[in-house]
């Protein structure tokens, strides 16, 4: 594999983990809202269902996916669009993989934020809407963006729920992850090891970027 191949997987597999992370923002903070400041019957439910993707086989994941993705499934038959097997799959698995993550720290986040400061503004006259976005949002911003580039560290390894519900298609649906696992495949050892490398060093460098920022004053 030349460098030009191996740049063009990191990018692909940098921008699918991005985009399935911006997919999971909007809802998995207000879901995290709810979880942490309301009660409602089925509360338990919901967030069990939720972190079922961090405990369940991730091709266990993918299959879920393709029975209601795939052309013939749930939701596929209704969509003007084909998911599985496409890049659109590759972001997919990715959210999915990551929105627990997310709506686990965010939920930390918003629990963490004194109820005390939010009463005040509602007592100086603000609105529930005006008191998300001034007192509490911002007093929880930093669990949920720690959420986000956890989520997308996550989406940065995922293979299990990748290769059941996009496959290995070179070009259109590789990521390092599942690039890595056919040079294993393939006996190319060397190429896998470079791989590796490019994986570990960018997983690495999210990482830390997540450590400094959840020590900065946000």
């Amino acid at each position: 594999m030349n460098a030009s191949d191996c740049w063009q997987i990191v990018r692909f597999t940098l921008g699918m983990a991005g985009f399935g992370d911006l997919l999971i923002l909007l809802p998995g903070v207000a879901l995290a809202w709810l979880l942490a400041r309301r009660s409602w019957p089925g509360k338990a439910l919901v967030e069990t269902m939720v972190m079922l993707p961090l405990f369940i086989p991730p091709v266990a994941t993918g299959l879920l996916l393709l029975l209601v993705f795939g052309r013939y499934g749930i939701l596929g038959r209704c969509l003007p669009f084909q998911i599985v097997f496409t890049w659109r799959a590759v972001v997919l698995a990715a959210a999915v993989m990551g929105f627990p993550i997310l709506v686990l720290a965010a939920r930390v986040a918003f629990a963490e934020v004194n109820p005390r400061l939010e009463q005040i503004a509602r007592t100086l006259g603000a609105g529930e809407t005006r008191v998300f976005f001034t007192i509490t949002l911002p007093l929880a911003r930093r669990g949920i963006l720690s959420g986000m580039v956890l989520a997308f560290a996550r989406a940065l390894g995922e293979f299990g729920a990748t290769v059941v519900v996009a496959g290995m298609i070179p070009g259109r649906t590789m990521t390092l992850s599942l690039q890595i696992y056919q040079f294993i495949q393939l006996g190319h050892n060397g190429e896998a090891v470079v791989l590796l490398a490019v994986a570990a060093g960018i997983t690495l460098c999210v990482l830390l970027l997540n450590q400094t920022t959840s020590r900065m004053r946000l």
